[in-house]
């Protein structure tokens, strides 16, 4: 008999853990749900709208809309529905692609078999979560130009200040009357990390295209592979911006079907680009944007209340150095192994005008800016011959001066001129 009596409240303590556990559990989610809206928007690129929210405590749902901090060509809807488990939390929804009327008239119809909808799961207890998105093959069609989608799958994953994704993209391609562009398949990984509110963080990003062939009329272009490697950091005191570009085979099959045209890498880092004056921009941008209407353009004169902030981000004096440049080419016979380095002058930097930089007068005043020097190592005597020098020169010596070009002491010949 005694025991009979203990089921009652044994059963009742296990329903109050339940309840306690489900309303702990959609506490957590929504608080993790609205922490990662914040470091999305603390990035300074998306703006991030919460249209709608119902939180309870077995499902949640709501909807987001997603649109770039600058202009507002297209956003993206987000809707999402949240089961709410002891332990984990199982996510669904879609996703939807809106454009604006210009953009919308500009791009044409498109077609696409259904809405694309997206799964997720949270975890409660660690904080982890992960969502999956499958995309259906879509046509765009304008004007005689077609772009076609074969399908793609997106993965993201991670945990507050640890995010990875993973993209997959089957083929794509682009026509344009008789001219067509092909790619894919194509694989994208990147890991983000930062700290609250990313007044520090790091990007890594890794773009392989295992094809992409160009067809014209009169030729074709075949590259197998292209790797784009970038990471992006900024800490205390800069932005850094490292990138490098490897590219498998360039191969012109009308011409040369069996000797590449080209193949090599290029390697460069930017650095020096002023850690605080790019927080301060990216604050500013965010206040703009939370100054204007959701549904229009940045305001007018953007770019000139942005101005003395984007002069500061140069005024540690950036750099760009260019590590590698290894190029190939067996159907020209020539190679390509070089480096070197290009630096701005931020001396004086009021006098500098960023809005004005669509007149050649200004743009002059920053080119002059620019110092530097590039060397040319074992240089082909085609080299040589095409820059004016005695045919035995084998290293070429590249010099920037005040934005003019010289090569071994002397001025660039006309036609080199940048």
């Amino acid at each position: 008999m005694r025991k009979e009596r203990l089921i009652v409240p044994i059963l009742a303590t296990i329903a109050v853990v339940w309840m306690v556990a489900q309303l702990l559990s959609s506490v957590l989610f929504e608080r993790s749900l609205r922490q990662a809206l914040e470091d999305l928007e603390a990035r300074g690129e998306w703006r991030v709208s919460r249209v709608e929210s119902r939180q309870g405590w077995l499902t949640s749902r709501g909807r987001l809309i997603l649109s770039p901090l600058l202009g507002r060509p297209w956003r993206l809807e987000l809707s999402y529905r949240a089961r709410h488990g002891v332990l984990s939390t199982d996510v669904e929804g879609t996703l939807l692609p809106r454009l604006d009327s210009v953009l919308q008239k500009a791009v044409g119809e498109v077609s696409a078999p259904s809405v694309p909808r997206w799964q997720g799961r949270y975890q409660t207890l660690s904080g982890h979560t992960e969502l999956r998105l499958a995309l259906a093959p879509f046509v765009i069609q304008q004007n005689g130009r077609e772009l076609d989608v074969r399908g793609a799958r997106v993965r993201l994953e991670g945990v507050f200040g640890d995010w990875r994704l993973r993209g997959l993209l089957d083929q794509l391609t682009l026509t344009d009357g008789l001219s067509q562009l092909t790619l894919g398949p194509a694989t994208l990984e990147s890991r983000y990390t930062y700290i609250d509110d990313a007044y520090h963080f790091a990007q890594r990003d890794h773009l392989h295209i295992e094809q992409l062939a160009l067809h014209y009329p009169a030729y074709d272009i075949h590259v197998a592979p292209l790797d784009l490697h970038s990471h992006m950091e900024l800490d205390e005191s800069e932005l850094r911006l490292k990138g490098e570009l490897i590219v498998g085979e360039v191969r012109v099959p009308s011409e040369a079907p069996d000797t590449p045209l080209l193949s090599g890498r290029i390697e460069a880092e930017l650095s020096r680009l002023n850690g605080d004056a790019v927080r301060q921009t990216i604050r500013r941008l965010r206040q703009e944007a939370a100054w204007g209407d959701a549904s229009l353009p940045m305001a007018e004169g953007l770019l000139a209340r942005l101005e003395p902030d984007l002069r500061q981000v140069l005024s540690d004096s950036p750099r760009l150095d260019v590590t590698t440049i290894a190029l190939d080419s067996p159907l020209l016979g020539l190679q390509v192994d070089a480096e070197g380095a290009l630096f701005f002058d931020a001396r004086r930097l009021e006098e500098l005008s960023i809005t004005a930089l669509d007149k050649p007068v200004e743009r002059a005043r920053w080119i002059e800016r620019i110092d530097g020097d590039f060397i040319w190592h074992d240089a082909p005597t085609v080299a040589a011959l095409w820059l004016g020098l005695p045919l035995g020169t084998r290293e070429l010596q590249f010099d920037v001066i005040r934005g003019v070009w010289r090569v071994n002491g002397r001025p660039m010949p006309p036609l080199w001129q940048p």
